[in-house]
């Protein structure tokens, strides 16, 4: 159900928790923009509960501090949205639930612009095994078109991290 409404092959998610279940690796998120969606994509595949911990959903800027923690001097300084807050993100989702792998979501769903950052800016941090790496992109759409393009290029480029 997820994968369709997102537009995502169930080949491709079931692929990327067949490549973590073949490394032994484990992955966990912290979304905010997409609050939920990569968990819920990644949790469509059967037995993918052998490799996904758990996810936690930061959509109010707060609980980035309080359960993901980010840092909140950050957050006070340059928003929500903002590519060490995806960073952030990817490491506390990996360190508060256990994970070898952490992915991270921010960004500006729209219509309207948040702290100064247009619609489409999404912020994607991912941390592993080898560090941490941060992505931005600058999606087109409305606001359901944005989020799962998101989705969509989080799980491709964590698929690609783990070839």
């Amino acid at each position: 159900m997820i994968l369709d409404a997102l537009d995502l092959p169930f080949s491709q998610v079931a692929g990327l928790i067949d490549a973590l279940r073949a490394r032994g690796e484990t992955v966990a998120t912290a979304e905010s923009l997409t609050a939920g969606l990569v968990s819920a994509a990644l949790t469509e595949v059967p037995g993918s509960s052998a490799v996904v911990r758990g996810g936690l959903v930061v959509y109010a800027t707060d609980l980035k501090d309080r359960l993901a923690g980010v840092d909140p001097e950050l957050l006070a300084e340059h928003g929500a949205v903002h590519p060490d807050v995806a960073s952030q993100l990817a490491v506390g989702a990996s360190g508060r639930c256990g994970a070898d792998w952490g992915v991270g979501l921010t960004g500006v769903a729209g219509p309207d612009p948040q702290d100064g950052v247009a619609p489409g800016t999404v912020h994607l941090g991912f941390s592993g095994p080898r560090g941490v790496e941060v992505r931005t992109e600058v999606l087109g759409g409305d606001r359901h078109a944005v989020r799962s393009a998101a989705v969509r290029v989080a799980l491709e480029h964590f698929a690609g991290m783990l070839r």
